[in-house]
């Protein structure tokens, strides 16, 4: 499955990255792709419009004349001596993902801080910061799609993932309890 590690919590997690944003034709609604870094597992999360573009827009290194709302989030973070050291998504639950956002405050050496977030708004601010993103394994095994082999370029994936897109909807991702 890839490497994995296990925080303080017992939340076993693995790396990712955001892989790419795509759009969901038949719902009309904006997919992050994020992958493992250690692996081929992709995890698409359905986004809204306004947390797609501002990924997009940062992943696209395009500035704005004044700061947009993850831009003020960070800024303000920064202004208050808190680094946003890691987001998490953490779990799926009747088809909505959640994330945490841990900040570390400078000033304190024990000073870490873990914010509830929806996933789109902490992978926002982690393209701002640089900051790295995981997501639990249960989730990932969960919600993941691994590709049967391994694609030449981002191209086959995005192409390969199109063709997923065309057949599943958010509500295959439904678990039944």
């Amino acid at each position: 499955m890839g490497e994995s590690r296990c925080a303080e919590s017992e939340l076993c997690v693995q790396e990712m990255v955001i892989y790419g944003v795509s759009f969901d034709m038949v719902g009309k609604q904006p997919i992050v792709l994020l992958k493992t870094v250690s692996g081929n597992k992709f995890l698409p999360i359905w986004i809204g419009h306004a947390e797609a573009a501002a990924i997009l827009m940062k992943l696209q290194g395009a500035d704005t004349p004044r700061p947009m709302t993850h831009d003020l989030l960070k800024d303000m973070l920064g202004q208050l001596q808190a680094d946003i050291t890691r987001i998490t998504v953490t779990e799926l639950r009747e088809n909505t993902f959640y994330a945490m956002i841990t900040l570390k405050l400078e000033e304190s050496s024990d000073g870490v801080i873990e914010i509830d977030s929806r996933p789109s708004d902490a992978l926002a601010l982690a393209v701002r910061s640089n900051a790295p993103i995981f997501a639990a394994d249960e989730v990932i095994e969960e919600s993941g799609i691994e590709f049967e082999h391994e694609a030449e370029d981002q191209e086959d994936v995005v192409d390969k993932f199109k063709e997923f897109l065309d057949e599943v909807s958010p509500e295959d991702f439904l678990t039944e309890g």
